[in-house]
């Protein structure tokens, strides 16, 4: 027969495990790629200074190529997501692999957290502009949060009308290539 004492030791212990494993459920989703893309702050800037370089060379010879790696886009992103103190997600990566973006991260709700896969495409519009659509979205068991697709599109598209975009840079697009974890973006200066 267990003892007093040790029956309070077991209930403590009990009580600990259960509460260190409500403190973060993972509940699964989508596996990473094995292949991590590294995340840095040289890439970040690397890619901005690719934008400069690039915006220089098309001023004489009037057509402009943008390559971007994945790590420039996953360093990118990581240091958006980082500015805000509650992220839509965490641990991001993203794959540019057949004719897509694949965007990977962790989600936390409340104390379940889930690995997040979101699919973009990315195409040209009949004005020179990019448009970018979801594709899909995989939040494993959680269903995806409302909104979710019309808001990452939204981001994805400020992204490229931004920073990298047409207007930003003052070119017209004629075509957007993902592949082997490059995408490269081809236009000419209006």
């Amino acid at each position: 027969m267990i003892k007093k004492s040790q029956r309070f030791i077991l209930t403590t212990l009990l009580s600990l495990l259960l509460a260190s494993l409500a403190c973060n459920i993972q509940a699964g989703g989508p596996a990473y790629p094995e292949t991590r893309v590294p995340i840095s702050t040289e890439s970040a800037a690397s890619l901005e200074e690719q934008v400069r370089a690039a915006q220089t060379a098309a001023a004489q010879s009037g057509a402009l190529v943008i390559s971007v790696s994945e790590s420039q886009l996953t360093s990118l992103l990581a240091a958006k997501l980082a500015e805000d103190p509650s992220p839509l997600l965490t641990d991001p990566q993203v794959y540019l692999r057949d004719g897509q973006i694949q965007i990977y991260g962790k989600a936390t709700q409340g104390p379940i957290q889930v690995n997040v896969r979101i699919v973009i495409s990315a195409s040209v519009d009949a004005n020179g502009q990019p448009a970018i659509a979801v594709v899909s979205t995989d939040f494993g068991p959680l269903p995806a949060p409302e909104g979710l697709n019309k808001t990452i599109t939204a981001l994805v598209q400020e992204a490229f009308t931004g920073a990298l975009g047409p207007a930003a840079i003052g070119f017209r697009l004629e075509s957007i290539t993902i592949a082997d974890g490059t995408m490269t973006m081809v236009g000419r200066v209006k």
